[in-house]
């Protein structure tokens, strides 16, 4: 009891310690062009999350996030701009590249606020309960499960590329100026959308974290480990992996919707098979079975990509696949598993270190 009390404890610290960061410490320290900078490394971490729980403790190697991140991320930006086009009117590309004279029908449920924002996170949640239903019950998993997941990632960037009276082909849904009445052109309304990422941040932390230590969670580590046990406790695993992959798609969603207003664009570009290896890299990087890891990681990895693709534009994909292979042959635990081996080796430190008698007396 008093162990968990104490695991309790040192969350609510690390999120407050976060909180401080993220609302107080950063906005102060960071310029607004860096603050955008960071909101959208945050809308990576909120992918990690979803990774950390699919992946690092389903064991659920998912490199289609892309695909979720999109949906999330084309659902909203589908809305704001039907919202900078005003009434009446068709958004921008329609009147460049189409000739139609009113929105598709698919576009028209989109008009409604409350219906966009609620289809970011549950059209991404219906899609993969669709794919989960149908690979988990064949018992596809390990590397088949990955390819599956990629190509969905793949499928999907090219039907968005080959609708560009509808969807803006290569180019995604742009120029995105307003945010449910706010202009994005202001940086206070920008420093708006940076507080509601970083909220939304610590809140899917906080799902996660609930889940993990849930009994739920012991029983996505046995699924794991032991699928064949689990299934013959009583238990479906292809219901316990189901649970922990639409939950991972729903997160991919929301950091998808919220990536629009931060950057003010979404394309096929963004949700494609490397956007879905980056996210990936990232979780894998700090470690995948670590929340707090994952997210550092997600973060540190979309901040190197801008640093040293400004530097080595034709070589950082390179410098990715290297991360990729590193973490996972020399430190599969993550830059996490380092910290967790400094506490080990301090705890095994106190318990064998010897009093001196002189002391003692």
């Amino acid at each position: 009891m008093n162990v968990l009390k104490g695991r309790s404890a040192r969350a609510w610290a690390g999120f407050a310690g976060a909180a401080v960061l993220l609302f107080a410490i950063a906005p102060l320290a960071l310029s607004d062009f860096r603050l955008g900078l960071l909101a959208k490394y945050l809308c990576t971490a909120m992918v990690a999350v979803g990774i950390c729980l699919a992946w690092g403790r389903g064991g659920l190697l998912t490199l289609g996030q892309g695909v979720f991140f999109g949906l999330g991320g084309y659902a909203m930006a589908m809305h704001l701009k039907i919202a900078d086009a005003g009434p009446g009117n068709l958004p921008d590309f329609m009147q460049l590249y189409g000739t139609a004279t009113e929105l598709p029908w698919w576009w028209k449920p989109f008009e409604n606020p409350a219906f966009a924002l609620a289809a970011t996170v549950l059209l991404p949640m219906a899609v993969a309960a669709l794919l989960g239903l149908f690979i988990f019950r064949r018992r596809v998993k390990g590397a088949y499960f990955a390819i599956l997941s990629q190509a969905l990632a793949a499928a999907l960037a090219i039907w968005l590329i080959g609708q560009q009276a509808t969807t803006g082909g290569t180019n995604g849904l742009t120029d995105i100026q307003g945010f449910f009445g706010y202009s994005l052109d202001d940086p206070v309304n920008q420093r708006m959308v940076y507080f509601v990422i970083a909220a939304a941040l610590l809140l899917l932390m906080a799902i996660a974290r609930q889940l993990i230590n849930s009994r739920y969670g012991e029983l996505l580590v046995a699924v794991r480990d032991s699928e064949e046990r689990v299934r013959f406790l009583g238990y479906d695993p292809a219901n316990v992996k189901l649970v922990a992959y639409v939950v991972a798609a729903g997160m991919a969603g929301l950091a998808g919707a919220l990536f629009v207003p931060a950057v003010g664009i979404i394309s096929p570009a963004l949700i494609g098979i490397v956007p879905s290896i980056e996210f990936v890299i990232g979780a894998a990087v700090g470690g995948r079975a670590s929340l707090v890891g994952a997210v550092l990681g997600a973060i540190a990895v979309a901040w190197a990509k801008t640093a040293l693709s400004e530097e080595f534009p034709a070589a950082w994909t390179y410098f990715q696949g290297l991360l990729f292979i590193v973490a996972l042959a020399f430190l599969p635990g993550g830059l996490a598993s380092l910290a967790v081996l400094v506490r080990r080796r301090k705890a095994v430190e106190r318990k064998t270190a010897v009093i001196p008698v002189g002391e003692a007396a």
